[in-house]
């Protein structure tokens, strides 16, 4: 699996998730200042979501100090949806009930040991396909307010 890992900033972390996805045979594709690029929460987040609605990368994570202003960026690419998770189960309800392709995790929040369980939980969990409609919904608002912009 190919994933699109991004950060405003580098730190003991970012650094163990990424060798967490290595050690479970996941290629890592790095933004911001995990590339060493000099690059914003807004910024880094739009470019990892880029990656996953292009299909270029199967899922994203991404990491700032709250998590939330990623999640926030990265939900306004068309066919992301990015979830803020701070422990397993919230993860792994994100995957099953709402599709999430983008983890968002807090840099100030979240320890290496549970962003572990995070990650375990995150790629254990499926859709659920009974959810699909509610996907579809979620789809639906996105380009009934995107035609809006135009």
């Amino acid at each position: 699996m190919k994933i699109a890992v991004g950060s405003d900033e580098k730190n003991a972390l970012t650094d163990e998730v990424i060798e967490e996805l290595r050690k479970r045979d996941m290629e890592v594709e790095l933004f911001g200042p995990l590339a060493d690029k000099n690059v914003e929460w807004a910024e880094v987040a739009e470019q990892v979501a880029e990656r996953v609605s292009e299909k270029e990368c199967e899922q994203g994570i991404l990491f700032c100090s709250t998590g939330t202003g990623v999640s926030i960026a990265a939900n306004k690419v068309p066919g992301i949806r990015a979830a803020l998770c701070t422990d397993s189960k919230t993860a792994a309800g994100a995957r099953m009930w709402n599709d999430a392709n983008i983890l968002a995790m807090s840099l100030r929040l979240v320890s290496p040991d549970v962003a572990k369980e995070i990650l375990d939980a995150w790629f254990r969990s499926e859709p659920d396909p009974s959810e699909r409609e509610n996907i579809e919904k979620v789809t639906g608002i996105e380009s009934k307010y995107r035609s809006r912009a135009d």
